[in-house]
Order: structure tokens, then C-alpha cells, then sequence
């Protein structure tokens, strides 16, 4: 089987159900940047020792290609299938681990200034890039029934990401570089 197909030559790409759309509509940009987190977090999950951080990060990277199912359905053929769902236990998942990591954090009242490690910094482009993907989610949305599901956990998951990165940062035993007013 031969990677390339050619039926995308002519800037169109197929829809879960066949529907063919530009690949630069709101949906492939949506599904393309949460694409691009996974990959970034696949960085991120490469360049971590910790082995429970790896499963965690392994496991959303698992959900992040349920998120792209949700948008890349043709929603006017298709049904979700039931393991692609984005269920209240895995926003619970992800919560957890965000209060499980921030229980020992010191507190912060000012902004972040990024870069203080490698890990932290990756942490950073991938809590960028889930924000993206949110707000183009959120466009798909405005045209097209996302579940609300899927929103809330790509949310959570840019909040886990900054907690993460602060994780890391302590780690070292480093203190964040705070934004200076």
C-alpha cells in the first residue's frame, strides 16, 4: 500500500463518511492543531524519565485522537463510536492530576515568563498549541454540534500542561521566572 494517494492533489480531504472538504477549513485546522499538540507532547513523552508522566502523557495523547474523530466526523453520515467518546471520567482524570501536581507548587500571583527548562519549555509550546486548538474548536462549534465534552477536556488539558511545566520547573529545583510589572 503506498502512503500517498493523490486524491488530496487538488486541496480536498475526506471527512469520517467520505464528505470531502479544503483541507484548510475549520475543521482540518482544528483537527490539525490538535494534531500538532500530539506530536509536540510525543516530544514531550520522549525527553521525560519520569515513567508515570509517560503513561499520563501516553494516554492523552490516546484521547487527543478521539478529540480529532469528533472533528473530523461528517456528522450528517456518521455517529461517534462509543470508544471515542469523551466521557465525564476522563476530564475527571485529567482534573485530578492537575490538583495532584499543583498540591505542591508554590503559589503564583503574577504571570510566567517560559524557558526555564527543556521540559518546562516543551510543556509551554504544548499548553500554546492546546489553546489554539481550543479557540478553533470553539469556531468548528459555532457551525457544527461539538460536544461539550470535548471542549472541557481540551481546556483542562492546557491548564494540566501549565502545571506540568511548573512541575518540571520545581523539579530542578528552580523556581519560575515571574513576569516583572
Amino acid at each position: 500500500m503506498k502512503i500517498y494517494t493523490k486524491t488530496g492533489d487538488k486541496g480536498t480531504t475526506s471527512l469520517i463518511g467520505g464528505k470531502r472538504v479544503l483541507k484548510n477549513s475549520d475543521k482540518l485546522n482544528a483537527y490539525g492543531s490538535i494534531d500538532e499538540l500530539n506530536s509536540f507532547l510525543g516530544l514531550l513523552r520522549a525527553k521525560t524519565t519520569d515513567e508515570n508522566i509517560k503513561n499520563e502523557i501516553l494516554d492523552i495523547q490516546n484521547t487527543l485522537f478521539n478529540v480529532g474523530a469528533h472533528l473530523a466526523l461528517d456528522e450528517n453520515v456518521e455517529k461517534i463510536p462509543d470508544f471515542a467518546q469523551i466521557n465525564d471520567e476522563k476530564i475527571k482524570k485529567i482534573e485530578d492530576l492537575i490538583d495532584f501536581f499543583q498540591e505542591n507548587l508554590p503559589k503564583i500571583t503574577n504571570f510566567i515568563i517560559y524557558g526555564e527548562n527543556e521540559l518546562s519549555a516543551i510543556c509551554h509550546v504544548c499548553r500554546a498549541i492546546c489553546r489554539r486548538a481550543e479557540r478553533e474548536i470553539i469556531t468548528v462549534n459555532q457551525q457544527y454540534n461539538i460536544d461539550s465534552n470535548v471542549i472541557t477536556y481540551v481546556n483542562r488539558l492546557s491548564d494540566f500542561l501549565f502545571v506540568l511545566a511548573r512541575v518540571y520547573t520545581k523539579n530542578e529545583e528552580k523556581s519560575d521566572f515571574l513576569w516583572k510589572k
